[in-house]
């Protein structure tokens, strides 16, 4: 799906004049909070910005967005690296 968004020239020219790619900011600020409020998925976030599964943790981290990690999902990751031999 293609979306055009109307944004008044002396604005937008402002906003690009540092280089942005306002069209990429724009898809990756959209994405970015369909995630957040649970719309889509990571798979899904990861194919509207085509952007490979290494590369998700480096997109999120410079937008400031960082994964709960409690103490259950290290003990399970402990506990599967032990059953694998490690």
């Amino acid at each position: 799906m293609e979306v055009t968004v109307q944004i008044p020239d002396e604005i937008a020219n402002r906003v690009t004049a540092s280089g942005v790619d306002l069209s990429r900011r724009t898809l990756e600020n959209f994405a970015l909070e369909e995630f957040r409020e649970g719309r889509i998925t990571k798979v899904e976030l990861r194919k509207m910005l085509g952007l490979e599964r290494i590369e998700l943790d480096g997109f999120f981290k410079s937008h400031g967005v960082y994964e709960e990690y409690t103490m259950e999902d290290f003990e399970r990751e402990r506990q599967a690296l032990k059953e694998l031999g490690f």
